[in-house]
Formats: C-alpha cells, structure tokens, sequence
C-alpha cells in the first residue's frame, strides 16, 4: 500500500498533535490527514494549510471527544472528506495536577472519559474499516511513567487513567493480532512547550522537542513497524526513569 492512506490526529491544532500532523505528511505513503480541534479553529485551519502546501489533502474537524457521538461523527467526517481512515493517532488527552485528596468524583470522571473513553470511542470506530483493508495503525498516548506502579499524589486521576489507556492498547493489540492493524503507544516526558514540574529545572538534555515524539509516532505508523503492536515507547530521556 503505497500513497494512499488517511491519518486522523486528535488535538493536532497545536502542540505534540500539530507536531505529528505535520510530521506524517511528510511519510509518501500517507495521502491526506484530518486536524481535530475543540477551541483552536484558527490554529487547526494552519496545520491545513501547511500540509496542504507538502501537496497532501487535508481538512479540519471540530468534535467534543468527551462525547462519543462526537467520536463516531468525527471519524465518519473524516472519511467522507479525505477517504478510510487507517492512521488513528489519539494524541487527545486532559491533564490534571490537584492534590488527591482535594479531586472531586466529576475530575475523576473527566479525567477517565477524556484519556480512556475518547480513544475507545475512537478505536472502535476506525477498526472495522482498517480490518477490512488488513491494515491499520492505531497510537495512543500515555506518559512516561505509565508503567511505574508508584505514588502519583498530585496526578493521581490522571496517571489512573493513563493506565487503563495502556491496559486498553495491549488488549485491542492481542485482538488484533492477524488482522494488519497494529495498537501501540507512546509516552512522552518533559517536552519543550509542555508542562513542567513547579519549581523545578530540567537539567540539559532531558528536555525533549515535540519532534522527537512526532518521529516515534511515525516509526509507527509505518510498514517497517508491522511487527510492533502492544509496546509502549518512551520518550523522555532519562527523566525519572
């Protein structure tokens, strides 16, 4: 299969998502790819263009992901315009810093349905077209810690969470085993424009650039990683490993 595949890349208006948008319409075998925004439509309509300008199609799509219709529309959507989706990056995710004890059941629940719930919905919604063409790439994210069972005080919602999404990518990629479609994940560290911890600084070179996570997520997606599914990929340096 060769020029003609479609990518979806949740929340790549900006940031790490932007940087992976941008990043596979550079891979020949990619023919198009659908920017997802919830607020930025400026933003995303930017990323368009830019690819647009690689010689790629591409087309912006608003959708709420807290919400499944919206997933289930958001992918229709993206077919309709551009063609199958078989590249899912659910680059999509709220964070949360509050300490434990002060998380209310509702950031409980938003954390759960933004970080779990939104790429199901998603993942199921793509699978059954990528089974039909017996390929397929789906890319969750995590963080770089999302296999340390360890004391999260402060991101406990959100490192939970994080958890079950990996749970989650193992699982589907077991399903999938035979079909073509592959289910990975990648967990980005400390990455220059994201958040970093209070008060502190980050000693040279444990600072990744969003460019570093966008290369892995193309390693992914592409032919020379057909026998990677189920793997988390960390890319973080050595901060806190």
């Amino acid at each position: 299969m060769s020029g003609d595949r479609i990518a979806l890349v949740t929340a790549s208006s900006r940031g790490l998502g932007r940087a992976i948008a941008l990043r596979l319409a550079e891979d020949p075998a990619v023919a198009g790819v659908a920017i997802h925004y919830r607020s930025e439509r400026k933003a995303a309509l930017e990323v368009a263009r830019l690819i647009r300008s690689r010689g790629k199609r591409s087309t912006v799509i608003w959708a709420d992901l807290y919400q499944e219709k919206h997933c289930l529309r958001m992918l229709n959507t993206a077919g309709q315009r551009l063609g199958k989706v078989n590249i899912l990056v659910n680059t999509f995710g709220p964070f949360l810093l509050k300490p434990w004890n002060e998380v209310g059941s509702a950031e409980w629940q938003r954390m759960y349905r933004g970080n779990v719930l939104s790429a199901f919905h998603c993942l199921r919604a793509a699978l059954p077209g990528m089974r039909d063409g017996r390929w397929g790439r789906v890319i969750n994210f995590g963080y770089h810690r999302v296999e340390q069972w360890a004391a999260f005080p402060g991101i406990l919602p959100y490192a939970a969470a994080k958890a079950a999404l990996l749970l989650l990518t193992r699982t589907v990629a077991a399903a999938e085993a035979g079909s073509g479609v592959t289910v990975n994940m990648v967990s980005p560290g400390l990455i220059r424009g994201g958040r970093f911890p209070a008060g502190k600084n980050a000693r040279t070179g444990l600072v990744g650039e969003p460019s570093d996570v966008a290369e892995a997520a193309a390693y992914l997606v592409s032919d020379r990683a057909a026998g990677v599914t189920g793997a988390n990929i960390i890319v973080a340096g050595s901060w806190k490993m």
